[in-house]
């Protein structure tokens, strides 16, 4: 059985006929319009139809078809299957895969620490990097810095300046 990817949560419903309110978290505006099927609360829904509102996403749902059904999903968070990633172009990579790669700081020789979070609310990616004293460094990820990313070896190069290592 493939492994389920969180990709949002139902927040709220909306209208009478079972549309359920998402909080969309894969960065992706057009993700739900490419997927079949959606899993929340331990079951598969199909996607009958997709629409945006604000900031949110409606799905209508096969077999959630009143309000009071969609309630019951409330709170449940929304998953895909891993099947259904896309393929990325080269020299892209999803976060999931990055996680846990040793980062190397090629300038000074010596390892970092390793890749805990990518921050990507921001105007650019903030690669979280767990140093080895229990501590965490934040670095831009921009090209000046992330330098090169070998998922074969899991290992980020990146070229750090003074003073962003504690």
């Amino acid at each position: 059985m493939s492994e389920k990817i969180l990709i949002g949560k139902i927040v709220n419903v909306f209208g009478l006929s079972g549309e359920v309110k998402v909080y969309n978290y894969s960065g992706s505006e057009d993700r739900y319009e490419k997927l079949e099927q959606i899993f929340a609360g331990g079951n598969r829904y199909r996607i009958q139809q997709v629409r945006h509102q604000k900031n949110m996403i409606l799905l209508k749902l096969e077999g959630v078809d009143d309000r009071d059904t969609a309630e019951r999903l409330r709170g449940k968070n929304v998953y895909m299957s891993e099947e259904e990633l896309p393929e990325l172009p080269e020299n892209e990579h999803y976060i999931r895969d990055m996680i846990g790669m040793e980062v190397y700081d090629e300038p000074s020789g010596r390892i970092v620490g390793t890749l805990k979070d990518v921050l990507t609310e921001r105007a650019q990616p903030v690669y979280v990097v767990n140093i080895e004293d229990g501590g965490e460094v934040l670095i831009p990820g921009v090209p000046v810095f992330v330098k090169k990313i070998d998922e074969t070896t899991r290992r980020i190069t990146v070229a750090l300046i003074e003073g962003m290592l504690p």
